[in-house]
């Protein structure tokens, strides 16, 4: 807002924007570490549940369903949210048993969405 004499002027508010389904449908999603992680093949819902789901194609081929309240923005990309989840190594299963990084000996955490344990001193998967 300015006032120019006794007229005032309300600068024009930016209008929020939808993204379509054919805007997402091969945007490529990028992680909160920057890495490209795949691309966006559909979109869907499950019937009774609110929210939608983006249908990623991985960087192996494989496919998976993203909740829409885990992307943080879409653009030119789609950018997931930071992974926060930590969960720690269950006996009799596949992950790793050691929960220090072996290079700066610092804690990783582990990923459940990638099943794998993650170091955000070294910004790297162990």
């Amino acid at each position: 807002m300015f006032r120019l004499g006794s007229v005032v002027f309300m600068a024009k508010q930016p209008k929020e924007k939808g993204v379509t389904k054919d805007r997402l449908v091969g945007m490529e999603v990028i992680d909160s570490h920057g890495n490209r992680v795949g691309v966006i093949k559909d979109i869907g819902f499950t019937v009774g549940k609110s929210g939608i789901s983006l249908s990623m194609e991985d960087k192996d081929g494989d496919m998976r369903e993203i909740p829409w309240d885990e992307v943080q923005g879409a653009g030119d990309f789609v950018l997931l949210k930071p992974q926060t989840e930590s969960q720690p190594a269950q006996i009799g299963s596949q992950q790793p048993s050691a929960q220090i990084c072996p290079t700066c000996r610092g804690p990783v955490s582990y990923i459940q969405q990638y099943q794998r344990w993650y170091c955000y001193k070294c910004q790297k998967y162990v």
